[in-house]
């Protein structure tokens, strides 16, 4: 009898969520990752709140065929457009048994314990901003906190180029940082799973002052107290330390570019949603 893995599911529109997914393999490496990059239709920051959700869905229901038992939303943009209604609508009606997981909350919570002037930061796609996700789940945590949100659509494909560090990138990264600088932020949100690999020069241009609030560090231990505190699927998930990576887009590129993210070589196979 073949005995198939229980695993944990990581979603990202890209290659982003490979950062969080190496994050959550250092603070819980006995599990079993399947890893799925919508590459193909990436990044989702320009895209419409239907397309996202729809593209959210598709890949929810390829993660569950691959015997995922939770799924984490690495991508901001999709935990901001599409996670509610999947969480309340679409699960209870397709997988009652299955969980779906988002960055907001843990964000937002890490967010307002770490402000001391009550001014929070967030840099983000287009989606995610005008969605005001981060904005709404601030306010419901401490009314207090002003929101300064700042979209950065040059960002991802500089990243993706590989040109995070030319000159016009960290010219464009200024010019997004500058109208939060100037509201005296002490807390950022780094709300898109790329801008990790640019975190060390985020700082720089805001000063060791701000505190960055990004996936890489606040997912992993959340996601250890989820599992501790829901021993109902912690049982279901198999530990055999495997890995599994799926990208609808080429696995060449996906490959170069994921083991930028991830920290190490990758193999990747190519599906269709």
């Amino acid at each position: 009898m073949v005995v198939r893995n229980k695993s944990i599911g990581v979603f990202d529109s890209g290659f982003g969520g490979l950062g969080v997914l190496r994050g959550i393999i250092k603070v819980l490496p006995e599990y079993d990752y399947v890893y799925l990059g919508d590459t193909s239709r990436a990044p989702y920051g320009h895209r419409n709140t239907e397309d996202v959700y729809k593209f959210s869905q598709e890949a929810v229901d390829f993660l569950f065929s691959k015997q995922c038992e939770l799924i984490v939303f690495g991508c901001n943009t999709a935990s901001s457009n599409a996670l509610h209604v999947i969480q309340h609508t679409y699960l209870p009606a397709h997988f009652p048994d299955r969980k779906v997981l988002g960055v907001l909350i843990p964000f937002s919570e890490e967010a307002v314990n770490r402000t001391r002037n009550k001014k929070v930061g967030v840099m983000a796609t287009e989606a995610t901003v005008r969605s005001q996700t981060f904005v709404r789940e601030l306010a419901k945590l401490d009314p207090t906190v002003s929101v300064y949100q700042q979209a950065c659509p040059l960002l991802v494909p500089f990243i993706e180029a590989g040109e995070e560090t030319s000159a016009p990138a960290r010219e464009a990264l200024r010019s997004y940082l500058a109208p939060l600088i100037e509201e005296h932020i002490d807390t950022l949100i780094l709300g898109c799973t790329h801008y990790g690999l640019i975190k060390k020069e985020i700082q720089e241009i805001v000063g060791v002052s701000v505190s960055l609030v990004s996936e890489e560090n606040v997912v992993p231990p959340r996601l250890r107290r989820y599992l501790e505190a829901h021993p109902e699927i912690e049982s279901k998930l198999t530990k055999n330390g495997s890995r599994r990576f799926y990208t609808t887009d080429t696995t060449g590129r996906f490959q170069t570019l994921g083991g930028r993210f991830f920290g190490e070589e990758i193999a990747a196979e190519t599906v269709s949603l």
